[in-house]
């Protein structure tokens, strides 16, 4: 591969960085909106959005939920992160699902919301999402919008190319951004190129039980994988993941990863894996990682521990994986809705190079190949290569399509969206972004039959678009309208955490499943109460157990006596409702952990250790009627050596 000196690169980022200049100041004077923007994007009261949005919450470990048009702020999901909000994380009932190989991990980083799909389109059952920072990949069931499933992913460290799905979900694909000795061992850095290696994962769907299962993992060269998307069609037995630092370098990357010219589309042939899996060429691989689940009758959090993988090496595999060259640094991969082009972002390339599917598998039949990397042949870039979209912008990330032949395409650098057509790679239109956009979305754009009508630029950078609120600045989208030749600029919103990426699905697919409540009958957790009546204060040693009940608007037991100092008391809390949207919440006086929220017909527990004697009240935290200050109660806290008896009130 050919090499450019340091004095050269530096030339170039000086350059590129000038260019961004220009582009932002010629972008301030476009920021004015004119026209019927404000009626385009206004829902009026008593009537809903037309899409949901999903954005990944980055730091925050959530997820986003928005409406499109409007742009409102529906719900915070609870993912990898604790949230006082909810309980989620701090209730008896959800804790496990933080549970790793790590011990408890109350936080992580996601990036990419993926829903799921059947032939290829969403269809509204589940979203998945990434832990970058501790690998894991979560489910979300959109029925409910709550997590009910998370699976670590050994052998891995960064799992920024995750959790993209095969056309019908058959697998939720992921890859390593951070190589690392595997298995891991105590080795110099210095090693990097002798003992790093990646890891591809794939995590297969149960279609009955929809239990995740970590199938296989391909354990790859030392390189950077960055993104990924699966096939479709023609291509539907094919994952595309973007890789960097071909150079192997493990210092300074900024300027000793960006040295070659090209460096590589991974594709992987996942169904020449399966089959390579079953006759037998995996080896097992020691690994401990955690599978945490809600069980559906109790809707309690199980963690389970597993101890193996399986790993499948190209080695032993031939024709399961191969590389594309691309230029330069790529970031995102994305396949247009026909599974014929491959399109990649390279970060620091001129052009956005698009492959060709038929093309690769007609270099790979003809053995086209430009050398191999640990088994895995090289295809040659002009053999794979359907074409190149001149001036992109500065620094093309991500692309995704509209249905009707057109592809966008972010460019961070110049802070913009680039509309180009597919078939003869002409830039037709670009609009400028506020500012340095990352990830944009259009609602089913990266599947087989995109909804259209926006694209949503993510964006990293705010400034004079908000008033101000410190240091830090909120995180936003923007909303353009794509139905006209031109594109259009409707509106600005936050976002929670650092939105990443996003996926957008019509809200008919959603809403006629949603769960309103829960069938008190149902409800199948041990510390459950079906009536007030069976409400009750039991003690085991030093713990206590209070079995309670809340309705509009009361707690029964409302008086407590005889709990001690040094007691652990959980509050099993089951909310009696029957009807939609009347959760009740719970707090008690210095609890150290958080509130719960308890949902019709369900049943949360928390734990609270009292320090001190005294009078200590709970109350109902999520207001719930015109009573709501009236629901309330107090707990009796006497020494550890007392005799005060256990004795509750019913409130009769």
């Amino acid at each position: 591969m050919k090499t450019i000196s340091k004095k050269m690169l530096l030339s170039a980022f000086g350059i590129l960085f000038l260019f961004a200049l220009i582009y932002a100041g010629c972008n301030q004077s476009k920021g004015t909106l004119t026209g019927n923007e404000a009626e385009q994007v206004y829902v009026a009261p008593g009537t809903y959005d037309e899409f949901y949005l999903f954005t990944s919450g980055g730091f925050s470990g959530q997820i986003g939920v928005y409406g499109l048009p409007s742009g409102r702020h529906f719900k915070t999901i609870s993912v990898f992160s604790q949230n006082p909000e909810t309980g989620y994380g701090y209730s008896e009932e959800t804790k496990a699902m933080l549970n790793t190989s790590y011990g408890f991990i109350p936080w992580d980083d996601s990036h990419h919301p993926e829903l799921s799909m059947t032939d290829g389109v969403p269809d509204g059952r589940f979203i998945f999402i990434n832990g970058n920072n501790t690998p894991r990949v979560a489910k979300i069931d959109l029925r409910e919008f709550e997590t009910t499933e998370i699976i670590e992913i050994p052998n891995s460290a960064g799992n920024h190319a995750s959790p993209f799905v095969t056309e019908n979900t058959e697998y939720i694909v992921a890859s390593t951004r951070f190589s690392v000795p595997v298995p891991q061992n105590d080795v110099p850095i210095s090693s990097y190129k002798e003992n790093f290696k990646g890891t591809i994962s794939f995590i297969k769907l149960d279609p009955k039980t929809e239990k995740m299962n970590l199938e296989f993992q391909i354990i790859v060269p030392g390189f950077n994988y960055d993104l990924a998307h699966a096939g479709k069609g023609p291509s539907h037995d094919w994952a595309f993941f973007t890789s960097y630092n071909s150079e192997q370098a493990n210092t300074l990357l900024e300027i000793n990863a960006s040295k070659n010219d090209k460096d590589f589309v991974a594709a992987v042939n996942w169904k020449k894996a399966e089959q390579y899996l079953k006759e037998g060429k995996a080896k097992t691989y020691n690994a401990e990682y955690y599978r945490n689940y809600v069980d559906h009758k109790t809707q309690i959090a199980v963690s389970e521990k597993n101890n193996q993988v399986k790993v499948l090496d190209p080695k032993d595999c031939p024709g399961m994986m191969y590389y594309l060259p691309t230029p330069k640094s790529p970031h995102g991969v994305d396949v247009d809705p026909s599974g014929e082009y491959i399109v990649a972002g390279g970060k620091l390339a001129t052009v956005i190079p698009v492959h060709s599917f038929t093309k690769m598998i007609k270099a790979i039949e003809e053995k086209q190949f430009d050398g191999e990397i640990s088994g895995i042949p090289i295809l040659k870039y002009d053999a794979v290569v359907a074409g190149e979209v001149k001036d992109p912008g500065l620094g093309p990330l991500h692309t995704e399509f509209d249905g009707n032949g057109y592809a966008y395409t972010s460019a961070f650098i110049s802070s913009e969206i680039v509309k180009w057509k597919i078939g003869t790679w002409e830039v037709v239109d670009r609009i400028p972004t506020y500012y340095s956009i990352g990830h944009l979305c259009i609602p089913g754009g990266d599947s087989k039959k995109p909804f259209g009508k926006y694209v949503i630029a993510l964006n990293k950078i705010t400034k004079d678009r908000y008033l101000p609120t410190g240091p830090e600045l909120t995180q936003s989208a923007q909303l353009i309208d794509i139905t006209g030749e031109k594109m259009k600029l409707l509106l600005d919103f936050p976002t929670v955490g650092e939105p990443h990426y996003a996926q957008s699905i019509p809200a008919d697919l959603i809403m006629k499943n949603s769960v309103k409540f829960y069938k008190i009958e149902e409800n199948g957790n041990p510390y459950a109460v079906k009536g007030e009546k069976d409400s009750r204060v039991e003690r085991k040693g030093n713990e206590v157990h209070i079995f309670m009940t809340a309705a509009r608007s009361h707690f029964s037991p409302d008086n407590i006596e005889g709990i001690k100092v040094g007691d652990a008391v959980y509050f099993h809390i089951t909310n009696l409702e029957q009807d939609w949207d009347v959760p009740h919440g719970f707090a008690v006086k210095g609890m150290n952990n958080s509130e719960i929220l308890i949902m019709p017909g369900a049943t949360r527990t928390i734990k609270w250790e009292p320090k001190q004697t005294g009078i200590y009240p709970f109350y109902c935290s999520d207001f719930c009627s015109a009573l709501h200050q009236e629901m309330q109660g107090y707990v009796r806290v006497s020494p550890s050596n007392s005799n005060v008896p256990l004795a509750f009130s019913l409130g009769k």
